[in-house]
């Protein structure tokens, strides 16, 4: 897989991030699992693990309830492995609980001490010494973000992370937070996650109304600074291009991504797959190839032969216009 490196630091990172939101649920329970899946994918040439404190609380998997349970699969084979020093690993805290009892996606826990406690806890759980790039998952606008940076910059000072990250921030968030770094003398964040895909200009709303689109101006922000990797989730559209060209246009009825410039586009990839002999996944990651500024997906797979299928993309000359809809 081809390498990127992000602007003004040192990190050479593959073209695509493997997502760890199903590891320990849909693979990785055993660890034979865990091996052939991460393994694959550093096989192929993929450095980028992207994790989360929370990943994935939510899940009840044989009748058990595990908190950090990625990141304990993760953990698990870096240190079966020894290939951290051959990783750039990324999580992220502050995240709203998923197993409180009254769970609210608005409570959000970005104060020091919650970003401490996560942080410290991922550290034990993943097995190292140090996160490579660290991310607020969330954000709180009642926190000033002079004091969200320090809160950051203190970690980095520790050697806890190596760079801090934002994760669901608006642009007027992320430019008053670069223009704090600015006057420090800091290096800023150097990569930012939020909700970007093939569909997701012309989506309807997800339920989760904490999530952060990449359109307007936070679109504006990626295209005219370059100093922040755009990592984009939820790259596979939700699978609504997979399954309107497995089963057609009844079976997205009802999708967030069903609107009628998505299905358009959807009724053009058996074409797409036909000029470049190439499977579904290589049109809808090839979207991010031909972005106004740089991608790296975070991709999360099923299974081994979707990791390869994946990686195949980044060998694709895709064109511009393939993706004018």
């Amino acid at each position: 897989m081809k390498k990127i490196t992000i602007p003004n630091t040192e990190l050479e990172i593959s073209a695509m991030g493997l997502g760890t939101v199903d590891a320990g649920v849909r693979w990785g329970k055993e660890a034979s699992e865990a091996d052939s899946m991460y393994g694959t994918f550093f096989d192929l040439g993929g450095n980028l693990i992207d994790c989360a404190h929370v990943y994935a609380d939510w899940q009840v998997v044989d009748g058990r309830q595990e908190t950090a349970r990625a990141e304990r699969v993760t953990g698990d084979w870096l240190q079966r492995t020894g290939n951290r020093d051959k990783i750039v690993l990324m999580t992220k805290g502050g995240h709203p609980v998923y197993t409180h009892p009254a769970m609210d996606l608005h409570i959000n826990r970005c104060t020091k001490a919650d970003m401490r406690g996560d942080l410290e806890g991922s550290l034990r759980i993943l097995r190292t010494d140090y996160i490579d790039i660290y991310f607020y998952h969330r954000d709180d606008p009642r926190i000033p973000v002079e004091d969200m940076v320090e809160t950051m910059m203190d970690f980095v000072r520790e050697g806890k992370i190596r760079y801090f990250t934002l994760s669901n921030w608006s642009a007027e968030r992320q430019k008053a937070a670069d223009a704090y770094c600015a006057k420090m003398g800091y290096r800023g964040s150097v990569a930012d996650q939020a909700l970007l895909n093939l569909g997701s200009k012309y989506m309807n709303p997800l339920e989760d109304d904490t999530l952060v689109y990449v359109k307007g101006d936070l679109y504006d922000y990626h295209r005219e600074n370059r100093n922040s990797m755009m990592m984009p989730y939820m790259g596979n559209a939700s699978g609504f291009f997979h399954i309107y060209c497995a089963k057609g246009e009844e079976a997205v009825k009802g999708h967030p991504y069903a609107t009628e410039k998505n299905l358009a586009m959807a009724a053009r990839i058996p074409e797409l797959t036909k000029k470049y002999d190439c499977a579904v996944t290589n049109i809808v990651l090839g979207y991010f190839t031909q972005e106004a500024f740089p991608c790296v997906p975070l991709y999360g797979p099923m299974n081994e032969a979707s990791i390869v299928e994946a990686a195949k993309t980044f060998d694709i000359a895709f064109d511009n216009e393939d993706y004018v809809f």
